[in-house]
């Protein structure tokens, strides 16, 4: 993570700080997300030599949509299991109905202004509603963050 936090600063970006192990990276900068992401996939690869699909997300984007979940019974029962899903593309309409013919074990999912939210009350590795179900169903490689951590960077973002 020091790594990426260095590679930020190379960036011209201020302030970087990143949240444990997750490749999570919270900073300021002024370009468009769009430029963002092109402009770290690039130096990403150019310097570790492997190409890592990058999301950037607004500071704005990301408080309104870490103030409340769909579900807030599992905000409260089950962090670890809510995620927020996240591609670079925005999914595609009637992706939650799509979906649900992977919910073999109870796994609820909504989509809000753009943002996937799946709940596996029973834990995602027995889950069918996958990683590669997720890249397939949106077009593109989707990147999911828990409640703790969608959390956990807000509070990043507004400390206050």
């Amino acid at each position: 993570m020091a790594d990426l936090r260095r590679l930020a600063t190379e960036l011209g970006w201020d302030d970087p700080a990143t949240y444990i192990q997750s490749g999570n990276l919270v900073f300021r900068a002024t370009e468009t997300a769009e430029d963002l992401a092109a402009a770290l996939e690039k130096a990403l690869a150019d310097r570790f030599g492997f190409e890592v699909p990058v999301v950037v997300r607004d500071a704005t984007d990301w408080l309104r949509d870490a103030a409340s979940s769909p579900f807030p019974d599992a905000e409260h029962e089950r962090p670890n299991l809510l995620h927020l899903a996240l591609a670079r593309q925005t999914p595609p309409k009637g992706l939650a109905s799509d979906l649900q013919r992977y919910c073999t074990a109870g796994e609820r999912i909504a989509v809000r202004r753009g943002v996937l939210w799946l709940d596996y009350p029973n834990g995602v590795a027995r889950s069918k509603v996958t990683p590669a179900v997720l890249d397939r169903a949106v077009g593109a490689p989707v990147t999911a963050r828990n409640w703790k951590t969608v959390r956990a960077l807000a509070a990043m973002l507004d400390p206050s």
